[in-house]
């Protein structure tokens, strides 16, 4: 047990705090999970069948706001929190019904976002330095605080700084945000890179192309692979392998390309020949240092904010061994991810995995019993997971799941592989297979709408080795795209349903090979499964309740509703009061630094509401998010950051509360207001 007295750079003196035991249900389930593949088959599967998540209960008075995440060799966990803190917790892992332990090892530094622990110091990022913490005298509390690189800052609230990571051969990497002004710039020097930091402090660049970089890991491989967020330059959330002169695509961190030990000599002026709209992979053929994503993670489809990734080395999840987990902070979950190299390029996969996280996760780690531990904060930006923040372990029950455990590209299709096998004849029903493929636009606007969607026709279906694998034969792949792989009523042969039925696969590159050859059974004559989104149309029946110019009969509105937003996926306002029939102006101005919109719905609607977005797939983007719903009374269009739109209507004759929220998949929760009528 560390003792009592406390040392800082601040000198405070801060007692270590037991948090007293309380009655925990969550052990039940693991009484109550599943024995075997056959009860399993006994009813639907969910989630927590096989993964169960543990919460670790934090003290009322600590506001553990994780910002970094380590596991020492003695099972004992550190947490870095944004607030400048270091705190040691033994017994993470609730032993013997026992209770964690929270002592503060360190404080006073300046939102601390990644942490490592590496022969005896611990590392760890603030907003303008790297940092090794030690604790010189050996009584539990740290001693020294160590600059190790010093960061260029211009004071901009965006200039968030990741890391450490470690390499292989013990080489520290940090990431550095792009800062916000309406739109990502780099105010101070090389932010928007990926950096190394020598031995004496120096630093050096390697890549550039970065908007918020909160995730980023070395892998088994010692490559190093980051995961973004959308944004400016960024369509949709993204896996990217990074490379020394890798440009990853957002171009505020060009504007460094000119200093010494800069990598590449890209500039602004090159990108913006190539800003038009375009998908990436077409800009690419432009902008060679363009590096394409591995996997892309379309928006709202899979999450809305990825953050950290995790390697599966070990198999402490034994059915994806080798595999990545990625988390989501907005949809407070954890998504896999599968690669291969096609022409020795990383391209891959992604799956649903686990959701139901209390808060927005920033960071996972490997416990040393093969648990994974789940590091969260809403940090403001609010998240599906409404806690302000927690530390959770997610443990795997021993039992496999029915899923698409791989899917690796072929030169005219896909093979999947199920983590058990599957029903052979379902496979061979075509009519349970949905195949489309999309993409992005690769400008300076923040996010993108899905473009180029198109079906892949299903032309072959071969059943391999019983029915743990399945070779997909389509008329047609297309590389640089999004292909999104649907599977309908498939049972495994023991009768479960597959747990998740959807992944998305990123075909950088098409497979050299020889084509398969069809046998006259595993040939589809027919496949009219494919539906993919339209990009040029609308719902007539929810354009209908967006009125953008006002009736030529009204003279003025009776009244004008002015709403913005702020921070922490807020409106400004939460409610208003109009009176039965009265024609209303609604102003609607999108202040913050992502895509929102309004859409009022019917009395006790705006939970329904939000999920009906949540479920519109590939046609979400291009209906803004807005369901063709009775539901949906007036919208606004999806705003860009900083743009406005007035919408007009006419009050509901009933009085009533009829709730706004914020249609945006994972925003819905929380950014919310009420109109009342009366």
């Amino acid at each position: 047990m560390f003792k009592i007295n406390f040392k800082s750079r601040l000198q405070n003196n801060v007692s270590a705090i037991r948090y007293f035991p309380i009655i925990f249900l969550i052990g039940l389930v693991d009484i109550f999970a599943y024995g075997s593949a056959k009860a399993q088959s006994a009813g639907p599967q969910v989630e927590s069948d096989y993964f169960i998540l543990k919460t670790i209960p934090i003290p009322d008075n600590i506001k553990l706001e994780v910002g970094g995440l380590t596991v020492l060799p003695d099972g004992r966990i550190a947490v870095s929190t944004r607030r400048g803190e270091i705190w040691m917790i033994e017994n993470p892992y609730g032993e013997n019904g026992s209770s964690p332990i929270f002592t503060r090892f360190a404080s006073g530094m300046h939102e601390t976002l990644g942490l490592e622990y590496r022969n005896g110091a611990f590392y760890c990022t603030q907003r303008g330095e790297l940092t090794k913490v030690t604790d010189e005298d050996g009584d539990g509390y740290a001693d020294h605080y160590t600059p190790l690189a010093i960061f260029d800052l211009s004071g901009n609230y965006h200039e968030y700084a990741y890391g450490p990571v470690f390499n292989q051969q013990g080489d520290m990497f940090v990431t550095l945000n792009v800062a916000w002004i309406d739109y990502g710039e780099s105010l101070a020097k090389w932010h928007g890179w990926l950096m190394k930091i020598n031995p004496d402090g120096t630093m050096e660049p390697i890549a550039t192309g970065l908007r918020s970089p909160a995730g980023f890991m070395v892998n088994s491989n010692n490559d190093i692979f980051y995961a973004e967020n959308q944004g400016d330059w960024v369509g949709s959330g993204r896996v990217t392998h990074l490379q020394k002169g890798d440009f990853a695509g957002n171009a505020a961190g060009l504007n460094w390309t000119g200093e010494p030990g800069s990598p590449l000599k890209l500039t602004k002026a090159d990108v913006a020949k190539v800003d038009d709209g375009r998908p990436m992979h077409e800009a690419a053929k432009t902008i060679k240092e363009l590096k394409l994503p591995a996997v892309w993670f379309p928006h709202t489809l899979m999450g809305i904010s990825t953050s950290d990734i995790l390697e599966d080395v070990n198999g402490n999840f034994s059915p994806y061994k080798g595999q990545y987990f990625v988390a989501d902070q907005g949809h407070s979950k954890v998504m896999r991810m599968t690669l291969e190299k096609v022409n020795g390029v990383y391209q891959g996969a992604c799956y649903p995995f686990r959701e139901g996280f209390s808060s927005g996760i920033l960071r996972l780690r490997w416990g040393v019993d093969g648990s994974m531990f789940s590091g969260m904060t809403s940090r403001g930006w609010a998240s599906t997971g409404r806690a302000e923040y927690g530390l959770q372990r997610l443990v795997w029950s021993g039992n496999t799941p029915f899923e698409m455990q791989n899917i690796s590209a072929r030169p005219d299709g896909f093979e999947i592989e199920f983590t058990v096998p599957a029903d052979p004849k379902m496979l061979r029903d075509a009519m349970n297979y949905e195949l489309n493929s999309f993409t992005y636009k690769y400008h300076h606007i923040y996010g993108s709408p899905i473009i180029n969607a198109s079906p892949r026709i299903l032309k072959g279906i071969i059943v391999l080795e019983n029915g743990k694998k399945l070779r997909l034969v389509t008329d047609s792949l297309k590389a640089g795209f999004i292909h999104e792989i649907k599977l309908g009523a498939i049972k495994a042969a023991d009768g479960r349903n597959l747990l998740h039925n959807f992944a998305y696969y990123t075909m950088t590159n098409i497979p050299a090979g020889e084509k398969a050859v069809l046998k006259a059974d595993e040939v589809v004559t027919k496949h009219t499964h494919a539906m993919a989104a339209s990009t040029t149309t609308k719902s007539k029946s929810v354009s209908a309740k967006r009125l953008t110019k006002m009736p030529a009969d009204w003279g003025q509105p009776d009244q004008v509703l002015r709403l913005g937003t702020r921070p922490g996926l807020r409106f400004d306002r939460t409610q208003f009061e109009v009176k039965p029939g009265s024609k209303i102006r609604l102003v609607f101005n999108n202040n913050d630094d992502m895509q929102h919109n309004v859409v009022i719905t019917t009395p006790g609607s705006a939970d329904a509401v939000g999920e009906l977005a949540l479920k519109l797939g590939l046609k979400g983007a291009e209906m803004s998010y807005v369901p063709s719903s009775s539901k949906v009374l007036y919208h606004t269009a999806l705003m860009q950051p900083n743009s406005a739109e007035s919408i007009y209507f006419i009050a509901p004759d009933k009085p009533g509360t009829y709730p706004f929220i914020c249609s945006y998949p994972g925003h819905a929760s929380v950014m919310r207001g009420t109109i009342i009528v009366k």
